[in-house]
C-alpha cells in the first residue's frame, strides 16, 4: 500500500510543494494530475472558540479575500488519490482518542497577516500519528509540525498587521479548550467544500511515547 501511494502521489506532492506557502489563506493549491483540488485536515474548534475567533476573522480580513471561516489547519493538502484511505483513518482516530487539550497563548505575527496562537502537544502527537501513517505522500509542507493558529487577518501592510496586533494585545489572552474533532475539506482555488467531519469520542489520551499505527 504505501509503494503505491508514494507512487501515485509523487506527482501531486512536487507540484504542491512548488506553490507558495502564503497562498490562499496558507493553503497549497497544488492540482493532483487529474485536476482534482487537495485535501485538506482542519482540527475542529468548540461552538464558543469558533464564534470568537470567527468574529475576529470576519473583522479583520480583508472581505474580498475572506473565502472561509475561522480553522486550525493540520495538513495543507492531501492528494485526491489519498481520500479512500484518509477518512478511514481520521474516523478510526476520532473514535479512539478522547479530544486533545489546547490553549490560546496570544497573537502570532504572520508577517503580512496576525493569527491567534495555539498550544496543543496532544493535536500535534494525534497529526504526528496521521503523519506517521503517510510517510512518502506528503508535500514538503505537510512533512514537518505546524505552528497551530488561526488566521484572523492576512494579505495586508506589515504595517497593518503590527497595527492590529497592537489593538489586540490586551484582548488576546491565555484561554484553555478542547478541540472537538478534525475535518476534511476540498480545495477549490479559494472556498472549501466540506467533505466530513469526525468528533473526538474515545477515552484514550494521545501519547508521543507510544507508536504510530
Amino acid at each position: 500500500m504505501a509503494r503505491q501511494r508514494r507512487s501515485t502521489s509523487w506527482r501531486f506532492c512536487a507540484a504542491a510543494s512548488r506553490v507558495a506557502a502564503g497562498r490562499g489563506d496558507g493553503v497549497s493549491d497544488g492540482q493532483a494530475p487529474g485536476g482534482g483540488g487537495p485535501f485538506i485536515v482542519t482540527a475542529e474548534l468548540p461552538a464558543d472558540m469558533f464564534r470568537w475567533a470567527n468574529g475576529l476573522r470576519t473583522a479583520h480580513f480583508p472581505p474580498e479575500r475572506n473565502k472561509l471561516s475561522a480553522h486550525v489547519t493540520l495538513f495543507h493538502a492531501f492528494a485526491p488519490s489519498l481520500r479512500d484511505e484518509l477518512r478511514p483513518l481520521l474516523a478510526r482516530l476520532a473514535g479512539e482518542f478522547a479530544a486533545p487539550a489546547a490553549r490560546v497563548t496570544g497573537l502570532m505575527d504572520l508577517g503580512r497577516g496576525t493569527a491567534i496562537a495555539i498550544d496543543s502537544p496532544a493535536m500535534l502527537a494525534l497529526r504526528e500519528r496521521i503523519s506517521d501513517h503517510f510517510h512518502g505522500a506528503l508535500t514538503a509542507q505537510d512533512q514537518h509540525p505546524p505552528r497551530l493558529h488561526i488566521t484572523i487577518q492576512n494579505k495586508v501592510t506589515s504595517e497593518a498587521a503590527r497595527t492590529l496586533q497592537r489593538e489586540l494585545a490586551g484582548s488576546v489572552e491565555e484561554r484553555r479548550f478542547a478541540f472537538t474533532g478534525m475535518g476534511l475539506h476540498i480545495y477549490l482555488g479559494g472556498p472549501w467544500e466540506p467533505a466530513g467531519t469526525w468528533a473526538f469520542r474515545g477515552k484514550q489520551v494521545v501519547d508521543r511515547a507510544r507508536p504510530s499505527p
